[in-house]
Parts: C-alpha cells; structure tokens; sequence
C-alpha cells in the first residue's frame, strides 16, 4: 500500500471502501485474497488490486499504470521489513462489475514473492 500510495499520490489508497467512494476518485482498493508461503521465509500473497474511477476509461488507464508500475518498479526493491524478489500478473487488469454505476471499476490480481529484510 505504501508503494501505490507514494506511486500514485492523486488516488485514493485503500483496503476498505466506505461511503465516501464517490468523492474519492480514482480510488485503488488492495486486498490479499490468497497465497502461501513456506513457514520460514518465503511469504506468496495473492493480491487484488480494483480501481475504482468516474469512468471506464479512466479506469482502466490507472489499472495499467498500476500494473506497470507493480512489475517495473515493486519487482526486486525492498520496502521496510520485506523484499519484494518477483512480482507475477495471475490476471491481467480488466472490467468488473460494480452495484453503482456511478462509477467503474477495474481491477487485476498479482502474485508477490516477498521475503522478510535483514
């Protein structure tokens, strides 16, 4: 989250909506939804990240800027208390249905390879 925070200071960063998600646009709500690791070291979080935005266009432009920047720039840096050693695209950014059609939502899942720093 401090990532997409610091990668994209004009959206909204999030791991709960509230009511407010209207006024909060673009919004970029992230959520583990799986993974596994080794019960060492090795942590594989499975990782969804949705983009929610006054339009589709706009969102599916800030799902793929999201995307870039998850496996061009979070692959292979450190972050306080972790490594990120691999960033991998399970699915690729696309349209999701959402209840108010006020707004649009796009979204895609990310497999990390994290491991903890020294």
């Amino acid at each position: 989250m401090a990532f997409l925070t610091g990668a994209f200071p004009a959206a909204a960063v999030t791991t709960e909506l509230d009511n407010t998600l209207l006024g909060t646009l673009p919004t970029i709500q992230v959520q583990r939804v799986d993974g596994d690791d080794d019960g060492f070291r090795l942590d594989r979080p499975l990782v969804d990240i949705d983009v929610y935005a006054a339009d589709r266009a706009a969102a599916s432009a800030l799902a793929g800027s999201v995307r870039t920047a998850m496996l061009s720039q979070l692959a292979g840096s450190s972050r306080p208390g972790a490594i990120i050693g691999a960033v991998r695209t399970i699915s690729a950014p696309s349209w999701r249905p959402y209840e108010n059609t006020a707004l649009r939502r796009s979204g895609a899942t990310y497999e990390l390879y994290l491991h903890p720093a020294a």
